[in-house]
């Protein structure tokens, strides 16, 4: 099965662009060549600029906090693990408590290094951190991989509780989902949306059907379709029947 994720508003979006960009870092970052710890560090240089927003931290610390009233009020829910939940309240309180203690914009400690910035100057530059534009950083890749992977956790250490927190908030905003089977004839579906607007769909269809879904919403309708991938032509609405799965998330 293959799971696609649509965003219906922007501080949604927001989260799921930087959980994209966590995870591409942490993968470039266990790995050995140069490389994959230049990927690691432009991934970083783009989290500083996803994660820019002046209200991305108090966005994030209203969540937690709010999350963490409503399940410290079903403590006395019979139908509730009572463990799971005191699990999911550490976890929220740790979050929120690591967040709360940052200090400035996220990033603040890569902007404030000038060689750093350097690097991100020029790699916004196709090519541009070639080794005659940067010999500093040429040196600094060619150091061992230990050595380079040491550097990247210290730039890398004051941003993790924003991925901490955002973590936990896309996490909660997942469970929130109810799943309904639906079918999508000859490709299209249409609906109109429930009372409250939902902030993220999660739509799932087997993996081995040659279709995408592509998916618009608004307050009126959501509207999906599902075209036939076809590279550099222009897609089609794929005319047979899918079956899928659909779920409303809302924090």
């Amino acid at each position: 099965m293959i799971t696609y994720e649509y965003p219906l508003n922007e501080r949604v979006r927001t989260l799921l662009r930087l959980e994209d960009l966590y995870d591409r870092v942490n993968h470039f970052y266990s790995l050995e060549h140069a490389h994959d710890h230049h990927a690691c560090l432009t991934g970083m240089f783009e989290i500083i600029e996803v994660a820019s927003r002046a209200d991305l931290k108090s966005d994030l610390l209203q969540e937690l906090d709010r999350q963490r009233t409503f399940l410290d009020a079903l403590r006395d829910n019979p139908a509730i693990s009572r463990d799971k939940l005191d699990q999911v309240l550490t976890d929220l309180d740790s979050a929120f408590s690591n967040l709360h203690a940052t200090s400035g914009k996220t990033g603040q400690n890569l902007r404030e290094n000038e060689w750093l910035m350097a690097i991100k100057q020029r790699a916004g530059i196709p090519g541009g951190t070639s080794e005659f534009d940067l010999p500093s950083y040429h040196y600094w890749l060619q150091h061992p991989a230990d050595d380079r992977r040491n550097d990247l956790a210290v730039w890398m250490k004051p941003l993790q509780p924003v991925h901490s927190a955002l973590s936990l908030v896309l996490r909660v905003l997942r469970e929130s989902g109810r799943t309904v089977s639906l079918v999508a004839t000859q490709g299209m579906f249409q609906q109109t949306p429930a009372e409250k607007p939902a902030q993220m769909l999660r739509l799932t269809i087997a993996s081995d059907l040659a279709c995408i879904p592509e998916i618009s919403a608004n307050k009126y309708a959501l509207n999906i379709r599902f075209l036939v991938p076809e590279g550099v032509q222009k897609s089609r609405v794929y005319d047979r029947d899918v079956a899928f799965e659909l779920a409303f998330c809302n924090l």
